[in-house]
């Protein structure tokens, strides 16, 4: 023992001095991301990852974890999103690692095509429970995990879900939920210390489709992704959403120009349709005073 070791030892400081010194030792924040087997959840997973983060990956079959299980800073986590007692079990892994949870991503979806009429109930129950009721599900069960690390919440929408195409109902009814979800849980979740945002992809390379067309056995231009860029951007705005100070409720990425403005015409058209033709219309006068009042405080501020 050294002279200053024994000097303090002598005093009853050694051990809360040992205590602080490891207390200073920090963990890499960790976040878990459904539906991390391909696609965007697999693009997260690995960007999160090479960026030092420790990732749960929530995957269903066996070779995808065990895929997920090789990449450094990982740990897969067999997660059924419409299984509470896979949910149940995982919160119970994470729990016992005690490294804490400061993040989930809500990633896991499916899709579907078709028009309204054209989707069976089955289809429809089935697109539902994965991307209305597993972000319901998980958040709930994780929820206790997040507030204690007063941590983030995000949701993986999509651009669909405000523009609604004509083929895609049920996806497109799927994702505007998460739009009224992801509003509500941020005002209840902010009081706790937890912030929320949504995520909007556009159009990425992913195997959604391909899953739909095995599925169901319908083909159209939803089946073959491979055309749209690597879902990138996608993943890195969810790094934005996750850890910079103040995020965004909304983060939009699209892989170019064309659909970025779709959508903002799409909004518009929405303004104007519920303004018009009732009692207390606003004139456009008022309308950009509203938007110039809106903009002054957007982050980042928009010219």
């Amino acid at each position: 023992m050294g002279r200053i070791a024994a000097v303090l030892f002598s005093l009853g400081l050694a051990l809360p001095v040992l205590v602080r010194a490891e207390a200073l030792v920090e963990l890499p924040k960790t976040v878990l991301v459904t539906g991390a087997s391909t696609g965007i959840g697999r693009s997260i997973t690995e960007h999160l990852a090479a960026k030092g983060y420790f990732v749960y990956a929530g995957a269903r079959k066996q070779a995808d974890l065990d895929a997920l299980n090789a990449i450094k800073n990982v740990q897969a986590i067999k997660l059924d999103v419409t299984r509470q007692e896979d949910i149940d079990a995982a919160v119970a892994t994470v729990t016992k690692a005690n490294r804490g949870l400061y993040a989930l991503v809500n990633n896991a979806g499916v899709a579907t095509i078709g028009t309204a009429t054209e989707t069976t109930p089955d289809e429809f129950d089935f697109v539902m429970d994965v991307n209305v009721y597993g972000p319901y599900r998980v958040t709930r069960a994780f929820a206790p995990l997040i507030i204690a690390s007063k941590g983030r919440i995000t949701t993986i929408g999509s651009i669909a879900g405000i523009g609604a195409p004509r083929d895609l109902t049920v996806y497109s009814m799927s994702k505007h939920a998460i739009e009224a979800y992801g509003d509500s849980l941020a005002v209840q979740m902010a009081p706790l210390g937890v912030l929320v945002s949504i995520v909007e992809p556009g159009n990425y390379d992913s195997d959604i489709g391909k899953s739909v067309t095995k599925r169901t056995g319908k083909e159209g231009r939803f089946t073959d992704r491979s055309k749209y860029k690597k879902p990138d951007e996608v993943a890195a705005a969810v790094e934005l959403a996750l850890f910079e100070a103040t995020p965004k409720r909304r983060y939009m990425v699209t892989p170019d120009q064309s659909e970025a403005e779709r959508v903002m015409k799409k909004q518009i058209e929405q303004l104007v349709q519920l303004n018009e033709g009732h009692l207390y219309t606003y004139d456009r006068d008022a309308l950009v005073k509203m938007l110039d009042e809106a903009m002054a405080t957007a982050r980042p501020k928009t010219k």
